[in-house]
């Protein structure tokens, strides 16, 4: 019978003691200091006199090209579906045009666009379901918008705002980011910034106020290197990061 070993196994590496980890220190891009509701005022009354009617940037001819378009935005970017959209709406600008197209069809048109199959598909039977379930309308109903496939709570937003002139704010990856990092509207998901939001824009703003923060996302408070020197609403922000030309 052989004898059991006596020997210790040598000790691992990852096993021995370490000391313990730091706490994460708080995001950089993330402001720490609340707006007051003068701050927020001002804010929007100077994005409203830089630019007094903003529009989507997604081309659209009506109501249910709007829709497609913004089904077919979803990861994805404005630039990208417009090239692919005009193709599209010429052959199909109503749903029953677009289910008469087929799927096939649609999806070869829109195949520059990331995650087309799934696309295309969404978007032919939301146009079945709208002659179905709508008589060829899109609803002017958040609860039946987001019963579409492929329709969500930013898209409904969006069609609701620009289609039927509904305050709703939409946030999007622009919008969520200039929220959190300048301290306007925090919060740890796309919901928790649209309410804050919803709760913060004074009402005489909130019809515009998701093409206003869009916009300032997307050409000033960008991701990597924000353009805080031409920001407008640069001594409002509170993000500790900024960069501010002395006067």
């Amino acid at each position: 019978m052989a004898k059991k070993s006596t020997r210790k196994p040598p000790a691992r590496k990852d096993l021995k003691a370490r000391k313990p980890a730091k706490a994460a220190a708080k995001p950089a891009s993330v402001a720490s200091k609340p707006w007051s509701a003068a701050q927020i005022t001002e804010a929007f009354r100077r994005l409203r006199a830089a630019n007094p009617e903003p529009k989507g940037e997604l081309q659209h001819i009506n109501p249910f090209t709007l829709l497609v378009a913004v089904v077919l935005s979803a990861q994805a970017t404005d630039a990208g579906v417009n090239k692919a959209t005009p193709a599209l709406f010429a052959l199909a600008d109503t749903p029953e045009k677009m289910v008469a197209l087929g799927e096939e069809r649609v999806r070869d048109l829109v195949k520059t666009i990331g995650l087309f199959r799934t696309k295309a598909k969404n978007v032919v039977e939301l146009s079945r379901r709208l002659i179905a379930e709508h008589g060829g309308q899109v609803p002017h109903s958040r609860e039946a918008l987001e019963a579409l496939p492929g329709v969500g709570r930013k898209t409904a937003n969006v069609v609701l705002n620009i289609a039927f002139g509904e305050p709703t704010i939409a946030v999007d990856t622009h919008i969520f980011r200039v929220g959190n990092r300048t301290g306007l509207a925090p919060g740890k998901d796309p919901f928790a910034v649209e309410q804050k939001l919803e709760a913060a824009v004074p009402a005489e703003f909130k019809r515009h106020a998701h093409h206003w923060l869009i916009l300032h996302g997307r050409y000033t408070c960008v991701a990597r290197k924000p353009l805080c020197e031409k920001c407008i609403i640069a001594d409002l922000c509170q993000w500790p990061g900024k960069i501010v030309a002395s006067p």
